[in-house]
C-alpha cells in the first residue's frame, strides 16, 4: 500500500483525496492544509514539521509559497514529490531541479491526462504547419490568481521546442498592435466557473485548424497526480513530468 501525504485541501487537493479512497493499491497518510475537512479517518496537520510517521510519497497542490516547506521535508525524509500548484518563481523551480538530484520529484502544471496527449497533438501540429500563426487561449474561473496559467506556458514551451525563434507576447491592445511574424500570443479569460479551458488555433491562408482541451471538473487532475504518484514511488533520483508516466 502507497501512504500519501497530501499538501492542500483546495478543490484539487479534496478530489484527491477522494481520488486516493476510489483507488486500490493507495490510501492518505495524513494531509497537510490550511484547511479542515471533517469526517476524515486521517490526521491534518498545520506544517509539515508535525507530520508524525512516514509516507512513501507527497501530493501538493497547495500555493507556491509552501514550496521550500514541501521540498526540504521531502528531502529530509526521502520522500518522493508530486508538485502540481503553479506560479512558482524562477529561483523556486532552480530548486526543485536541485532536490531532484536528492530524490525523485515530479512536477507539472497539468497533470490530466487529456493536456499530455494534446502537447504532443500541438508539437505535431507545429511541426508540420510550418509558417501558421499560433495563438493559445486559456479560460479559468474567476478566483484564479496566476495569469496566464500554467498549462499556457507549458504550450507555448512545446511549441517552441519546434519553433524557437517565437516569443511570447500576452494579449494585445491599441491602434499598432498588426500580429508581428514571430509572435506567440498567449490570451487569458477569466470568468465563472470555468474549471479550465486551454485551446491551440493555428491559422495559415484560408484555413484554420484548432486543439482544445476542456477539463469538466478538478478529478482530472487529482486522477493525473495519482498516477503520478504510483510511478514516482519506484523512480530513480530525478525530474518527471506526465510523459514519464504515459510515455515511459
Amino acid at each position: 500500500m502507497i501512504k500519501i501525504i497530501v499538501s492542500g485541501l483546495g478543490n484539487t487537493g479534496r478530489e484527491i483525496v477522494k481520488c486516493i479512497n476510489e483507488t486500490e493499491g493507495v490510501e492518505v497518510f495524513c494531509a497537510v492544509s490550511d484547511h479542515d475537512l471533517k469526517d476524515v479517518d486521517f490526521k491534518i496537520y498545520p506544517k509539515f514539521s508535525d507530520i508524525e510517521g512516514k509516507a512513501d510519497a507527497i501530493i501538493d497542490f497547495s500555493k507556491a509559497s509552501r514550496l521550500e516547506e514541501i521540498l526540504d521535508y521531502a528531502v529530509s525524509t526521502k520522500t518522493p514529490v508530486i508538485i502540481g500548484t503553479t506560479a512558482h518563481s524562477d529561483e523556486q523551480n532552480e530548486k526543485v531541479k536541485e532536490v531532484s538530484k536528492l530524490i525523485p520529484v515530479f512536477k507539472s502544471s497539468n497533470t490530466s491526462i487529456g493536456i499530455t496527449v494534446m502537447l504532443q497533438l500541438v508539437k505535431t501540429a507545429t511541426r508540420l504547419l510550418d509558417g501558421f500563426d499560433i495563438e493559445i487561449i486559456e479560460k479559468h474561473h474567476n478566483r484564479k490568481e496566476d495569469c496566464p496559467c500554467g498549462t499556457a506556458f507549458m504550450t507555448a514551451d512545446a511549441i517552441k521546442e519546434v519553433r524557437n525563434e517565437l516569443t511570447n507576447i500576452y494579449g494585445r491592445h491599441g491602434k499598432h498592435a498588426k500580429r508581428q511574424p514571430n509572435e506567440l500570443a498567449i490570451h487569458t479569460i477569466r470568468g465563472g466557473t470555468i474549471i479550465g479551458d486551454n485551446d491551440v488555433i493555428f491559422a495559415g491562408d484560408d484555413e484554420v485548424l484548432e486543439i482544445k482541451h476542456k477539463a469538466g471538473s478538478n478529478m482530472i487532475f487529482a486522477k493525473g497526480a495519482v498516477m503520478a504518484a504510483k510511478f514516482i514511488v519506484n523512480a530513480e533520483n530525478g525530474l518527471y513530468d506526465m510523459n514519464d508516466v504515459l510515455l515511459g
